[in-house]
């Protein structure tokens, strides 16, 4: 979690139905509107909201990225992306998984 940080509120008719405080929780929270409150996702995405707050954040790459979805599943699938590549393992798995292909 961002300490200090403003969290993202997902508004729909000014009654607040999400709050995302990082990256993962946006991502939890984008998922499970996309079934119960949709247009509130579309809204904040065509409006800019969600990348305004990503730079608040700092994640400047991610937030220039998600300005290209076009929907909340391709949202979905960036934020997804992204967060796989920032979790990726340490790079000593590399080494294991090149001695795993040689046989040894």
């Amino acid at each position: 979690m961002f300490v200090g940080k403003e969290p993202f509120y997902f508004k729909s008719y000014e009654k607040v139905v999400g709050v995302a405080h990082d990256v993962r929780e946006l991502l939890r929270e984008t998922r499970r509107l996309s079934v119960e409150d949709r247009a509130c996702v579309e809204y904040h995405l065509r409006e800019g909201h969600i990348t305004q707050w990503l730079e608040y954040l700092g994640e400047r790459e991610l937030a220039k990225e998600l300005k290209n979805a076009k929907d909340v599943d391709s949202a979905i699938r960036i934020l997804e992306a992204h967060l796989q590549v920032t979790n990726l393992p340490p790079a000593t798995s590399y080494i294991s998984r090149r001695r795993r292909s040689r046989g040894g």
